[in-house]
């Protein structure tokens, strides 16, 4: 009996995602920032976490075989219905928006908004909205402006944000958006 009571505990808090779930969103100078993360990252945080990169929509993206080289965690290039593990890192595809529904991700095709592609910004936002525990949001390198709105929104939410120092960021826009905002 205690073995069927211990598998449906562990279901249960698989189903309702019981760890954190860091989106991590970057631009140009994004995978030296993300190697620099992931290089100091103890493989057993017990914590997912979602990559979101400004990536050439042409192009297959050779990101997440990049990354594999500086962390012992299991990298996965995300996929539509994939669901979010704890010490794993997820990646987004090359030309798609990324969302969070609870604990899966849904890939839908990218979006501009004002003429620009907010891909940090929609991940965000979803994150803020369906992470079942405090969700985390960083910004690192890269130009304009990306992400900050889903900072915000996770804030809003009693959420951790974080953003590289300006001076280390090859490309500091959207850090110091993010600071200046107020919302980090």
């Amino acid at each position: 009996m205690d073995t069927i009571t211990e598998a449906s505990s562990a279901n249960q808090s698989f189903g309702n995602i019981s760890f954190p779930i860091v989106g991590i969103g970057a631009s140009a100078g994004g995978l030296e920032a993300f190697t620099q993360v992931l290089k100091h990252l103890s493989a057993t945080t017990g914590m997912g976490y979602v990559l979101v990169q400004h990536l050439d929509p042409q192009h297959e993206s050779l990101l997440s075989r990049l990354l594999a080289r500086t962390t012992s965690m299991d990298i996965h290039d995300a996929r539509d219905g994939i669901v979010v593990e704890a010490n794993n890192i997820y990646v987004i595809a090359p030309n798609t928006d990324l969302t969070l529904e609870e604990s899966t991700l849904k890939l839908v095709p990218q979006t501009k908004t004002d003429g620009q592609h907010l891909s940090i910004d929609t991940f965000f936002s979803s994150l803020a909205e369906n992470a079942l525990h405090q969700p985390i949001g960083v910004i690192l390198s890269g130009t304009a402006s990306d992400g900050t709105r889903g900072l915000r929104a996770i804030k809003e939410r009693g959420g951790i944000t974080l953003a590289q120092d300006a001076y280390s960021a090859s490309a500091p826009a959207m850090p110091q958006s993010a600071i200046a905002s107020g919302c980090v």
